[in-house]
């Protein structure tokens, strides 16, 4: 019941979450395009390829035996005017943040309905509560992500398994510096903490406390929930 795999475990929030898990007594593997080193369980897949997804969690599940733990966190950001973005720049955002989370959730879920026991954390997005202008892919991907939360959660609740997700406000990641360095962000780090209520960016860890929580056996209760964590910006 503690075998654990996090999706983008390479870097930012993925890596905190891995991390926290691990600190919790999880077994822990990771997926991304770029994992963290000599890491036995840190497996190299692209999440929109259903063949290397399932490789990689085969890989795993030699490892560690039966995974019945899963937080989807790989995620790829995109700025782009709505009249100038291409199809296939549309197409890549859609199928990393959201059809990689279909593959592997289908990946996964034999090993949960099998034990009768499964958690499933979705990271979504406060864009999408909110929106955000030249990222309508990427808001459109997220706000996908909610809707299946929800689906989930009905689908699969009398199979012992609960689907949540966890929408991060502005949090402190290389993404989001990346963004700010290209002047993507509508001002500076800083403007926006002015702009949230708690006056300060969020951390990898704090979406990673709510992912701890929302795994736990105290969250049993709770499913089809978007627990936002993002300093009170979006309520």
């Amino acid at each position: 019941m503690k075998n654990a795999i996090v999706t983008g475990g390479g870097s930012g929030i993925g890596l905190a979450v891995a991390e926290r898990l691990r600190s919790e007594g999880y077994h822990v593997g990771t997926i991304d395009l770029a994992p963290a080193p000599d890491d036995p369980l840190a497996q190299t897949a692209d999440v929109t390829d259903r063949a290397q997804v399932d490789a990689a969690f085969a890989a795993i599940r030699e490892s560690l035996g039966p995974i019945t733990i899963l937080v989807n966190a790989a995620g790829i950001d995109g700025f782009q005017k709505f009249t100038r973005m291409t199809f296939e720049e549309w197409q890549k955002v859609i199928d990393v943040n959201l059809n990689g989370v279909f593959h592997t959730i289908q990946a996964v879920l034999p090993d949960m309905i099998d034990a009768e026991w499964g958690r499933i954390v979705n990271i979504s997005s406060s864009s999408a509560h909110s929106g955000q202008p030249y990222m309508a892919h990427y808001v459109a991907a997220k706000s996908a992500v909610n809707g299946l939360t929800k689906s989930l959660a009905l689908e699969l609740g009398p199979s012992g398994i609960t689907v949540n997700a966890v929408p991060p406000g502005f949090v402190d990641t290389p993404m989001l510096r990346s963004a700010e360095g290209r002047k993507l962000l509508g001002g500076t780090v800083e403007d926006h903490i002015l702009r949230t209520p708690v006056r300060r960016v969020g951390r990898p860890e704090d979406i990673a406390a709510a992912c701890a929580f929302l795994i736990s056996e105290d969250a049993g209760y709770i499913t089809g929930q978007i627990l936002g964590v993002n300093g009170g910006r979006n309520t």
